[in-house]
């Protein structure tokens, strides 16, 4: 998947300026695809470029012009076009990881320490995304949004982002404690 793809399925929700864009993307985007603000200025010019989305201008009194960025039907059509193509599997990459591999060899101190300071990153992203989650819901029952609702992609990815982050807490918390075991352990011998 490019960004261009991520940007597009996000402007599909209305229209955006670069700094709306980057701020949707830190709220309902970033738990399946990281983008940097500039990037996505970037993404945005060449995606009007290629007419994939279109710009306007909005002239402001008091604060800087800004362009407001909508998907245009070519747009809409690259992603029906990305969305019929095959996905690659997703895999782990990881570099907290290589570091809990070499455990037992290395000081198992900072390892600890960065699996807690992990699971204290996912517990902040848990609970944006729990308010990001009652926020599309509004008053609907799940069952009944997820049945009739106008948008379900959002709340779905949203979804996945809160339980890919409680896992990925609790595994942090669980190896931490492990480890750590281990470490206290080995110093009583």
């Amino acid at each position: 998947m490019a960004l261009r793809h991520a940007v597009l399925a996000a402007l599909l929700d209305g229209e955006y300026s670069g700094y709306q864009l980057a701020k949707a993307f830190d709220t309902g985007v970033a738990n399946f695809w990281h983008a940097l603000p500039q990037q996505l200025y970037l993404e945005l010019g060449k995606l009007e470029k290629e007419g994939l989305v279109a710009g306007r201008q909005v002239i402001q009194e008091t604060r800087p012009n800004k362009r407001l960025f909508t998907v245009t039907d070519a747009g809409v059509a690259e992603l029906e076009r990305f969305a019929a193509s095959a996905s690659k599997p997703s895999f782990i990459r990881d570099d907290l990881l290589v570091k809990v591999q070499g455990v037992d060899r290395i000081d198992a101190g900072p390892v600890i320490e960065q699996l807690e300071e992990r699971a204290l990153i996912a517990s902040a992203k848990i609970e944006i995304y729990g308010k990001t989650l009652r926020y599309l819901r509004g008053d609907h029952p799940e069952a009944e949004l997820l049945r009739n609702g106008e948008r379900i992609g959002p709340y779905l990815t949203c979804q996945r982002g809160l339980e890919f982050e409680e896992e990925h807490r609790d595994w942090c918390l669980r190896a931490a404690a492990i480890i750590r075991a281990r470490e206290v352990a080995r110093a009583g011998q």
